[in-house]
């Protein structure tokens, strides 16, 4: 199923509830922001082995199923919104941190892209 196909998915599920009365950009970030917090307190507190390991714990891995199932979801509803070619977007982005991030420099380091040699906005 492709990103557009999810996207109309998730449309026709509002519309049927009468939800896009309520989803605008401000609403759906915020709750964007509510399920990705979700997903965070799923990890908060486990070492890197625990988190590593989750989705050996058929519970917990149901868990960060949902949520990033709720995250992708409203993600996607966003940008319908906003009327955002999400793939697009992210090919940009990755087109961006490309230059920004020159794989000579940036191998093995995790510091901003403003500290390489080569730093292009």
């Amino acid at each position: 199923m492709t990103l557009r196909e999810l996207q109309e998915q998730v449309r026709h599920f509002a519309q049927e509830r009468d939800w896009d009365q309520f989803h605008n950009p401000k609403n759906l970030s915020m709750a964007l922001a509510g399920e990705a917090g979700e997903l965070l307190e799923i990890f908060q507190w486990l070492s890197q082995e625990q988190s590593a390991a989750i989705m050996t714990d058929p519970v917990k891995a149901e868990a960060v199923r949902h949520e990033l199932a709720d995250v992708l979801a409203y993600l996607l509803r966003l940008a319908d919104v906003l009327q955002v070619d999400l793939p697009a977007a992210l090919r940009a982005k990755i087109d961006l941190n490309a230059r920004r991030y020159p794989a000579d420099q940036a191998r093995g380091r995790s510091d901003k892209y403003d500290t390489y040699d080569t730093y292009d906005t």
